[in-house]
């Protein structure tokens, strides 16, 4: 432990011997640890390997309240949720733009249009998208939108006037593409 503590210290001064030492100890412990929390030895080494990117670049904030390998592994765990909520973004976007290109394709194939103003509603976000619908194509009042989404008639009233001047600022800029 004392031994560690001289590493840390001479690899928070830019000792690349002591960090590589540092981190070759704790490497098997971390891997166990990720291969066990993500059930995926491929993606426990390239989490392992971020790791210790993180470690290298983060071990003057090490402050020796927990023991170096706790912190490896809140780094671990911080880095690995990060990517799980990159990875659900990613997958809610290419979910929505799927969806998108199939409302798109039944709609042209009901021989509906599809116009650059249902092209930039589709963009919106649901919150947004579904307020302008109900009031700008459907023809409801704020408050039966407000009772239909279960909000106060002034959040309508705000989210149509932000989603508007979304859609003018989308439709602007695909103008002038």
């Amino acid at each position: 432990m004392v031994d560690e503590q001289k590493q840390i210290e001479r690899a928070r001064r830019g000792d690349e011997h002591a960090m590589a030492k540092l981190l070759q100890t704790h490497y098997s412990f971390l891997m166990k640890y990720l291969v066990k929390m993500t059930m995926n030895p491929v993606l426990a080494e390239d989490l392992a390997q971020e790791t210790m990117l993180r470690c290298i670049e983060k071990i003057h904030l090490y402050n020796e309240k927990s023991k170096f390998s706790s912190w490896l592994i809140t780094l671990a765990t911080r880095i690995y949720i990060d990517q799980m909520r990159r990875n659900r973004t990613e997958k809610n976007w290419r979910d929505q733009e799927r969806a998108f290109r199939l409302t798109e394709w039944q709609l042209k194939h009901q021989k509906e249009a599809w116009t650059d103003a249902v092209q930039a509603l589709s963009r919106l976000d649901y919150e947004w998208r579904l307020p302008i619908l109900l009031k700008h194509y459907y023809g409801y009042t704020y408050d039966e939108i407000a009772d239909m989404m279960d909000i106060p008639p002034g959040t309508v009233k705000s989210r149509i006037h932000n989603g508007l001047q979304q859609l003018r600022k989308e439709l602007t800029t695909d103008e002038t593409k």
